[in-house]
């Protein structure tokens, strides 16, 4: 679908890369740019003392792409970069701004040598305000500095961290969205533009409808064990075999009964305590006991069979690993294959969106550091002798 579409991807780690990905799967062709030493995500298994023949989460954001490695500190390898966001589509970077401003690489520069550039930066904070050039990774940005640290914690425990990339891969795509929205309007006005996304405000959005509350009423109610819950009934339960499952009632007072039906225990339907929301409110503790026990004793895949019976919402708790094997994900596209460097595939997690008919996973296997440095130079005009001095001179190396 992006097919002829040219993306420089002059960014690190997760957040910017994951957007370059999505656009890397749906057909554009994205130059990976790369400093000295690559990427550092390229060391994610190292940084954690683990050691792996394989890196999946640098694979999981970079596949498809094509890497080239440029020392832009050098004057000749950030004059190699302009010349690339020059013959550009979509330049993508999460450099802090005043760096890029500092290097001529910031939008104004580019935008100047490339007037229909749509130009992505990807920071903690935004481009604007006192932080501007703070640094900010998913853990500080977008989960504590956005109050979701405390929001997720129930009541009572201490914050807890984020799982990796979660933060970024949010922002990935709000990053591909703003993009993609320029490059529509960039077909009707033929000009490029700025697009501004941050982890802060990708956080913002994400726990919209608690900030929403919070906005009107200047307070937001905590999160709370599943035995103190606002909401008792959009809860977690146990089976008699050790399952989770989560409940999760529509709106009103529609469900109550089925519910009731579902556990054997109709004689609930019209018990004072528990008629509406409110009540159920007050009584949220007694109400809690009354479900686990029903449900405990009960094995899973009776209590799915009359969950599914009633029409409830409802998901099993599944681990990490079961999630990879659910047919329904499968199904669903979220499982694709990144093809092998010598032949064969990995399986990893597919775009947020796919587009039936369409080619829309993973064209290639992620690309060693600096592997297309030569390809690239050649295709952006520059002839052997130009490359081999960009490569003597360290300004461009073929590998890290």
């Amino acid at each position: 679908m992006l097919q002829g579409l040219k993306v420089v991807e002059y960014a690190t780690y997760i957040a910017a890369p994951g957007s370059g990905g999505m656009l890397a799967d749906w057909g554009a062709d994205v130059i990976k740019v790369e400093p000295p030493g690559g990427d550092p995500i390229r060391q994610f298994f190292d940084s954690i003392g683990a050691e792996q023949a394989s890196n999946p989460v640098f694979d999981m954001d970079n596949r498809g792409k094509r890497s080239i490695v440029l020392d832009t500190a050098h004057p000749d390898g950030k004059a190699a970069l302009q010349r690339l966001a020059r013959d550009a589509d979509v330049f993508i970077t999460n450099v802090r701004p005043a760096g890029l401003a500092r290097a001529g690489l910031d939008y104004e520069s580019l935008s100047a040598l490339n007037p229909r550039l749509v130009y992505a930066s990807v920071t903690g904070y935004g481009l604007t305000g006192p932080d501007v050039d703070r640094p900010g990774f998913d853990i500080t940005a977008f989960w504590a500095r956005s109050g979701m640290a405390t929001l997720m914690a129930p009541k009572g425990m201490d914050p807890f961290m984020i799982r990796t990339g979660m933060g970024d891969h949010i922002t990935s795509m709000a990053t591909a969205a703003g993009v993609l929205a320029a490059l529509v309007a960039r077909g009707t006005t033929g000009k490029g533009r700025l697009v501004e996304a941050s982890l802060l405000r990708a956080a913002n959005y994400a726990i919209a409808s608690d900030m929403a509350i919070a906005h009107a009423f200047g307070r937001l109610a905590s999160t709370r064990p599943r035995t103190e819950a606002v909401q008792p009934l959009a809860n977690f339960f146990k089976s008699a075999d050790g399952r989770w499952f989560v409940l999760n009632p529509r709106q009103g007072e529609s469900d109550w009964a089925p519910i009731c039906r579902a556990i054997g225990r109709e004689d609930l339907i019209a018990d004072a305590r528990f008629t509406r929301a409110k009540t159920r409110r007050q009584n949220t503790p007694a109400l809690v006991e009354a479900l686990d026990a029903a449900f405990s004793a009960l094995p899973f895949d009776e209590i799915a069979r009359r969950l599914d019976a009633e029409s409830l919402a409802w998901a099993p708790a599944q681990t990490a690993v079961e999630a990879t094997r659910d047919p329904q994900m499968i199904a669903a596209g979220g499982v694709v294959d990144i093809p092998g460097r010598a032949g064969g595939s990995t399986k990893a997690p597919g775009a947020p969106v796919r587009f039936p008919g369409a080619h829309d996973g993973p064209r290639g296997p992620s690309p060693q550091c600096g592997e297309h440095t030569r390809a690239v130079l050649a295709e952006f005009g520059y002839d052997d002798t130009e490359i081999e001095a960009l490569i003597s001179a360290g300004a461009a190396r073929e590998g890290a």
